[in-house]
């Protein structure tokens, strides 16, 4: 009879200590993120790194006590590559998660779906985007943790002019960037006594790229700029190099390709190639390192931080950090809030410009070495200012 009361009173112990867990998880005050990146489709691979650094970014808080004293609670959606998909999952997470602010994206087709959306009066989002692109936009809506196109295009054809040289083949990915970025490319090659001797698009997914590289060997430029996205990348530099146009005989400067693509494309392949972005897993700070090896740590010793990663990392903690400021998770108190504010990032300091919502920081061209890093070959000595319309560039007027 003892044996079967302790049975029942052991029973009555776990179901309250259960019913009073229930009750705190209900009762534990959280206030919910969207994560929006493609997880399938050709843009999975770089968007989920993305991904990655986000969720690290939101642990870390988290792990700090959270924002205002509650706890993020993450509502993830996959964006399938697909820019229409972006937009409806953008509604859904504003209007039925109830979601105080999103990040995501990768292409500017997929940021221009939700921008329409988190710009609507009756919804009035806001939106964190980590990726450089072609500018021409500054939403009240929209963060701009990535470069403007004054601060990686612009620098990075300027370099090639002055390095390697003026005869340019344009190669990109067909959508907004790549079409705007070629438009900028060649307004400012005009200016400076270069010349475009081909330009060639691509889809997102293409493995065919025999026609544009004959192309290209039959034009003989001195250097290719490259705004391919995605699978693609692959491809393409696969077949450069089967045809033997390796960086000695004609170097790419790609402003889409990171750490993350380069061990995805091969380090064989991409060996001696540039990038241009803000950070690089090279830079030899004390912040970066730790930021390197806590990603690391976090998803295997295998990974590679890169620009995108780095950047949709800042934004997640210059939205807390704007919360902490405004005292509310208000969409319009935090966007005044944010303004101005800077925080300590792996790549060195960066600040929201208050005038566009995008971030003043440096810019760095790299060199991609044997081990698939790069080493960086020339940097701005201060941050840069943003400017999105290049309004300061006289050679800009008429885009």
């Amino acid at each position: 009879m003892k044996n079967k009361i302790d049975k029942i009173m052991f029973c009555v112990m776990l179901f309250s200590f259960f019913i009073m867990g229930c009750s705190k998880l209900k009762t534990e005050p959280v206030v919910k993120v969207g994560i929006l990146h493609s997880l399938t489709g050709p843009l999975a691979e770089s968007e989920s790194a993305v991904r990655d650094a986000e969720f690290m970014a939101i642990e870390e808080i988290n792990d700090n006590g959270g924002v205002l004293g509650k706890k993020i609670e993450i509502i993830e959606e996959d964006g399938k590559s697909n820019p229409k998909v972006f937009g409806e999952l953008a509604r859904k997470l504003l209007t039925e998660d109830k979601v105080a602010t999103i990040f995501g994206c990768w292409t500017s087709d997929a940021r221009k779906e939700v921008k329409t959306v988190v710009e609507q009066d009756d919804i009035y989002g806001l939106l964190w985007y980590p990726l450089q692109y072609e500018g021409f936009e500054a939403s009240p809506n929209i963060m701009y943790t990535g470069a403007a196109p004054n601060q990686q295009i612009v620098p990075a054809v300027e370099y090639c002019i002055e390095n390697i040289g003026k005869r340019v083949f344009l190669v990109g990915s067909d959508y907004v960037f790549p079409q705007t970025a070629n438009k900028i490319i060649k307004a400012f090659l005009s200016n400076a006594g270069g010349e475009c001797v081909g330009e060639r698009y691509a889809m997102l997914d293409s493995s065919y790229f025999d026609d544009i590289v004959a192309e290209i060997k039959s034009a003989k430029p001195d250097v290719i700029l490259n705004t391919l996205n995605g699978l693609s990348n692959k491809a393409f530099f696969s077949r450069l190099y089967e045809e033997g146009i390796t960086a000695d005989v004609i170097p790419v400067m790609s402003f889409s390709i990171a750490e993350e693509e380069v061990f995805s494309i091969g380090t064989e392949v991409m060996k001696g190639h540039y990038v241009v972005w803000s950070y690089f897993q090279t830079i030899l700070t004390d912040r970066n390192k730790m930021f390197v090896a806590r990603f690391k740590n976090r998803f295997g010793n295998f990974r590679a931080t890169d620009d995108p990663i780095e950047a949709g990392y800042i934004a997640v903690h210059l939205w807390a950090k704007a919360c902490e400021k405004a005292g509310t998770f208000d969409v319009e108190t935090v966007r005044m809030a944010a303004k101005g504010l800077s925080f300590d990032a792996p790549e060195g300091t960066v600040t929201v410009d208050g005038e566009n919502q995008h971030l003043m920081k440096r810019v760095r061209i790299g060199k991609i070495n044997k081990n698939g890093l790069m080493d960086e070959v020339w940097k701005t000595e201060d941050v840069v200012k943003p400017d999105p319309y290049l309004s300061t560039c006289g050679w800009a007027k008429g885009l």
